[in-house]
């Protein structure tokens, strides 16, 4: 910092920034007039010299650089203790002494219009960026951070800016605290579900528009009124069919097809409990758009669903997974459907450690997992987790034992299973 000492003032850092005797000149609109323009400053401290030249000694150290006005013998003085810059500032001239002085001791001295005070202002603006750079331990963010902890991140530290990387940490730009004020939501629409264990995360940092939805109402909750559409279907594909009908729009070919696909399996190729006449018309409207055949095109939709090769344990688990808060305890329930015994009984060994691991590091008091087989419409429940056989014991009327119930009859998760668990546990 400047800082008064009787007259003088100090300036410190500029000695450590390696900056040149041409960078002051172009910063201070000056020119040389004695010195190597390229030479550079490793050492020293910047003084203004307003004190009578009888006490620069007390202050001026071997290559400093000295801001003077007009008197030689000031700057003769100055010279003599040492410094290896004058900065004559108000346009003053060095004489001919003074000149040949500072040849003859290495000096430079730079003349400029600029009055003491601008040029003890400016001078720190010679110094080069590299001074001020780090090369290691940065604070950088990516794209993909959460506005939060970006936020948590900066009230830790005390930067102005920060640089923002991409997926291959690329520089892109940077970002402030200032940014963080103006960031607008993120607008979604909720499709499939309602609940804010199974949307994404942080979705309370987004702004609802729409939901769309065929299971109960759950938590998820708005700021403003929103459009919320919520019919006893079996899928959320049937609604997004009458939403076309209704808008005299019709999908492409590709979209027809993977509502299709939606609402066959939902409702297990119209099985399912869940499903109603308005579902089959909408499949059967879709597969006339994407020119499939319902029956043949689901049987070989099942058997590529329920071929599970190359696939870990975790990933199997999680295909249909969700979460369900009740009584102040937490439950999850998986489901994999298939077409023969055999392929479930597979799945059932390589499940076992999942939901194990699933119960224990996740905050969820128990775990369910459905093998639901399509053609005998019946459904083997598995569980972990304490009170999990209990409660299954009261909603189905059963004896759970080994690890394992069946359920005959039951295929649909929300129907058939998540309505009775909810009433036992709540």
């Amino acid at each position: 910092m400047l800082r008064n000492l009787s007259c003088p003032l100090r300036y410190r850092i500029v000695g450590k920034g390696g900056d040149k005797i041409r960078s002051h000149c172009r910063t201070l609109e000056g020119k040389v007039v004695v010195g190597d323009p390229e030479k550079e400053f490793t050492k020293g401290k910047i003084l203004v010299g307003a004190a009578h030249k009888d006490r620069m000694a007390e202050f001026i150290d071997d290559d400093d650089m000295v801001l003077l006005a007009n008197h030689d013998e000031n700057h003769i003085e100055a010279l003599n203790h040492g410094a290896q810059c004058l900065v004559l500032c108000f346009g003053a001239k060095a004489g001919e002494e003074v000149k040949k002085l500072a040849e003859e001791k290495g000096a430079a001295v730079i003349e400029t219009p600029n009055d003491t005070f601008t040029v003890a202002r400016l001078v720190s603006q010679s110094i080069p960026v590299s001074y001020f750079m780090r090369s290691e331990d940065l604070i950088t963010f990516n794209i993909e951070d959460y506005t939060r902890d970006v936020e948590e991140t900066m009230s830790k530290s005390r930067h102005h800016e920060y640089p923002v990387l991409d997926s291959v940490n690329h520089y892109i730009g940077s970002i402030s605290r200032k940014d963080l004020l103006n960031v607008k939501k993120n607008k979604v629409i909720l499709v499939d579900h309602n609940e804010v264990a199974q949307a994404v995360d942080n979705i309370g940092e987004a702004e609802i528009m729409e939901i769309y939805d065929h299971h109960k109402i759950g938590s998820v909750e708005t700021i403003n009124p929103v459009i919320f559409r919520n019919e006893p279907v079996g899928c959320s594909g049937t609604i997004m069919y009458k939403l076309y009908r209704e808008h005299g729009l019709e999908p492409s070919k590709e979209t027809a097809g993977l509502l299709m696909s939606a609402i066959i399996s939902d409702t297990l190729m119209f099985r399912s409990p869940t499903c109603t006449p308005t579902d089959e018309e909408a499949c059967r409207y879709f597969a006339s758009v994407c020119g499939e055949d319902i029956e043949p095109y689901a049987i070989s939709m099942f058997k590529a669903g329920s071929d599970l090769a190359g696939k870990s344990a975790a990933e199997i688990f999680h295909m249909d997974y969700k979460q369900f808060p009740v009584g102040g305890i937490t439950f999850g329930v998986g489901q994999v459907s298939a077409m023969t015994s055999d392929e479930l009984s597979e799945i059932k060994e390589i499940l076992e450690p999942t939901m194990k691991q699933e119960c224990e590091g996740q905050g969820i008091q128990m775990v369910f997992f459905m093998l639901t087989n399509i053609l005998e419409e019946s459904t083997e429940l598995m569980y972990y987790g304490e009170g999990s056989d209990a409660a299954l014991a009261l909603a189905f009327k059963s004896q759970p034992e080994g690890g394992s119930v069946m359920l005959p009859g039951v295929v649909s998760r929300k129907k058939q299973l998540i309505p009775p668990l909810m009433a036992t546990l709540g």
